[in-house]
């Protein structure tokens, strides 16, 4: 996957408002303080707070989370034994906080148990009457149920399957059916701000994947520059369809100039601009999203039919097809089993969304966000998970409206364990330190080489003034933890820095007897179109 490379000066700032009270600040001493007041009420087995290594270890998380960077913010945390039952720490652990990504958890696990680790998107081509004879008399269809994997490929495919069917003409138009979803395009939980980013793509139950990594609702845009300065820069979209347009402003820079090259879309049309200058040996990668993906897919389709010698006599429109049609070609995705690795890996908030509508669709028979959340509640009732502290208005975790505790995340991690796709969910959990793209996901370059690494299985979240952690760990001595950490209210960059600290504490952790508490590396800041950043985070400059 290539560098997304969006550091012009100009980089958007969005500053997210909840739709409703924001949560209250604390502090690393208050947390300590609850912690205190749990053990002394004897909230926590005697037998676990008698052994010396858990006393230290609460300790050490005291004083990691007492770093000057959280003064003010609330961190709810808690850490439970699974192979012994007791808490071994526990902070704010019931305090209400915007998860960011970490409501993929709940989202990939309600996926899970409504739909099925087998359950796959379908994408077909049909037509009102058998074209026995290579004509479609009449409308063509295209009809999409969601897929995230659709790829250029993948339609070029689509449509060498119909050319290979027989048919050479169609007489009337290219429809393009979306209707499985409906047409609530974006979360109005959802900040403007962010529209242009890849992470605030709009949703479609007819839309492309830009790439290997499975981004939905975008076009892929890269740039190189001249040879000298003031010479044209080349730039191009991908994939390139007749209903975009990119108006190219911008020139080549002088090597040792800064950039302010950058590419914009004009709101609600497909109008891109390229504009500013990108300096001679630089290169510009990142991704853009796109008005109406239905459109973006159907047209894509429309000249891969025509490439493939099938001649479409009308428009590129967008309809309903008739319930009594003839198939003429169809695509099904991977299994959601395999498509959960590029979707928690990656913290892909496309197919987050996706999943929700196709939740909704499929057992309530409305493709919206409120049937998806309302039939993804019952079934995290059904594993065993409270919804009563949880709040959502999406699937990825992008609306800072939502809620979710550090108790109802743990609850989660532990009762998924007893479920028979466990095994698939767990591996599609970023791996600390991992650096295959596809393996380590947002953790490929966190706390690699400490005891952390290759053990601590953990999804990641990052807003602006918020960030979490939550996954499983194997302790040094043996035990296997599950934890979850969220951090709300922070000013300056994300913590992820103590995050890991207290993750590689847990990895080293014994009952019996002290280790040296890790120190937080330097907390860096990053792009929102940056490989290093967490894919759903809102950008404020600081995130």
């Amino acid at each position: 996957m290539p560098n997304r490379n969006d550091l012009a000066p100009s980089a958007p700032v969005s500053s997210p408002r909840p739709r409703r009270t924001a949560v209250r600040a604390g502090s690393a001493a208050v947390a300590a303080a609850a912690s205190a007041a749990l053990l002394a009420a004897g909230a926590v087995p005697a037998s676990a707070e008698s052994a010396t290594g858990v006393a230290d270890l609460r300790s050490d998380i005291d004083s990691l989370l007492a770093d000057s960077r959280l003064e003010g913010a609330t961190s709810g945390v808690l850490v439970r034994s699974l192979t012994r039952g007791d808490v071994l720490y526990r902070g704010s652990a019931r305090t209400e906080l915007i998860p960011a990504s970490n409501a993929k958890l709940l989202t990939s696990a309600a996926a899970m148990e409504v739909l099925g680790a087998d359950y796959r998107f379908t994408t077909t081509v049909s037509a009102g009457e058998d074209p026995g004879d290579g004509v479609v008399d009449g409308d063509l269809h295209l009809v999409g149920t969601g897929d995230p994997t659709l790829t250029s490929d993948a339609v070029d495919e689509l449509a060498a399957e119909v050319a290979d069917s027989g048919v050479g003409a169609v007489t009337g138009d290219l429809i393009a059916d979306d209707t499985w979803f409906d047409a609530e395009r974006l979360s109005p939980a959802w900040d403007p701000a962010d529209r242009p980013y890849y992470y605030s793509a709009q949703i479609s139950a007819l839309t492309l994947a830009a790439n290997s990594d499975y981004d939905t609702g975008v076009v892929d845009v890269d740039a190189t520059p001249g040879r000298a300065r003031g010479d044209a820069v080349d730039v191009a979209l991908s994939p390139m369809t007749d209903n975009l347009s990119l108006a190219n402003e911008a020139a080549t820079g002088a090597a040792d100039a800064p950039s302010t090259f950058g590419v914009s879309r004009k709101p609600d049309t497909n109008e891109f601009t390229a504009e500013g200058e990108l300096p001679v040996g630089r290169t510009y990668s990142t991704l853009r999203t796109v008005d109406e993906p239905t459109d973006h897919a159907a047209h894509l389709f429309a000249a891969s039919l025509e490439e493939h010698g099938v001649k479409v006599a009308g428009d590129v429109e967008r309809g309903t097809a008739p319930q009594r049609s003839v198939p003429v070609a169809e695509r099904s995705s991977m299994e959601l089993g395999e498509l959960l690795t590029p979707f928690l890996k990656l913290s892909n908030n496309g197919h987050a969304e996706i999943l929700m509508k196709a939740m909704g669709r499929e057992a309530a028979g409305e493709g919206g966000w409120d049937a998806g959340i309302a039939v993804a509640t019952r079934a995290l009732h059904r594993l065993g998970v409270p919804t009563h502290a949880v709040e959502l208005d999406d699937g990825s975790g992008l609306a800072r409206s939502d809620r979710l505790t550090a108790a109802t995340t743990v609850r989660l991690l532990e009762r998924v364990r007893h479920q028979p796709w466990f095994g698939t969910w767990r591996d599609a959990l970023p791996l600390a330190g991992a650096p295959e793209h596809m393996v380590g996901g947002t953790l490929s370059g966190r706390m690699g080489g400490t005891a952390a690494a290759g053990n601590v299985r953990a999804k990641t979240g990052t807003l602006s003034g918020v960030s979490a952690l939550s996954g499983y760990v194997t302790t040094a001595g043996g035990e296997r933890l599950v934890f979850s950490i969220i951090n709300n209210g922070y000013a300056g960059a994300a913590p992820r820095d103590i995050q890991d600290a207290i993750a590689v504490r847990l990895a080293e952790f014994t009952r019996g007897g002290a280790v040296e508490v890790a120190r937080p590396l330097a907390a860096q800041r990053t792009a929102p179109d940056s490989p290093a950043a967490d894919l759903e985070c809102t950008w404020a400059g600081t995130c």
